[in-house]
């Protein structure tokens, strides 16, 4: 496993540790900023309500402890620059679709309906500059595919 790999797991469990040890009711999301974002196919433009991850703290926890994901939702892991990314699926309750996407706002890679409670790592084949994730099977739904763009203030623009 890599170093980034290590780090990222590491870290979730650290967290994991935090947010088992709350009481209950208390393992929620650290309060994140909702904003919108635009995925243009190659046939149309889909837009989204999302939730920013920005912070470590926030990345960690990401959508797990959720039970539903609304369809016109989803959550942006945003990183300081292009890194290795990791993720894993332990404490998420429902399938996600893994939107790996580079400086530009390109999707590069997707990875489709993630197994809840894995703890296997869905490594991103090249660094990334964010992670959509979204419910599962909304990609295959809406016909989004890698070298769509993700438009967001996150991404460099043409």
């Amino acid at each position: 496993m890599s170093f980034p790999a290590l780090s990222f797991l590491w870290g979730a469990i650290l967290l994991g540790a935090a947010v088992l040890s709350a009481g209950p009711g208390e393992a929620q999301s650290p309060a994140m900023e909702r904003d919108e974002l635009v995925i243009e196919t190659a046939t149309d433009a889909h837009r989204f309500t999302i939730e920013l991850a920005r912070t470590a703290e926030q990345r960690a926890l990401g959508l797990m402890f959720r039970d539903q994901l609304p369809s016109d939702t989803g959550m942006l892991f945003i990183y300081d620059r292009e890194r290795p990314v990791g993720m894993w699926m332990k404490n998420t309750l429902i399938p996600l679709d893994m939107l790996f996407i580079g400086s530009d706002g390109r999707i590069f890679q997707i990875v489709e309906r993630t197994v809840p409670h894995s703890t296997e790592v869905i490594e991103a084949e090249r660094p990334a500059r964010a992670v959509l994730e979204l419910n599962g099977g909304t990609a295959h739904r809406l016909g989004i595919e890698p070298g769509d763009r993700v438009r967001h203030e996150v991404f460099t623009t043409e």
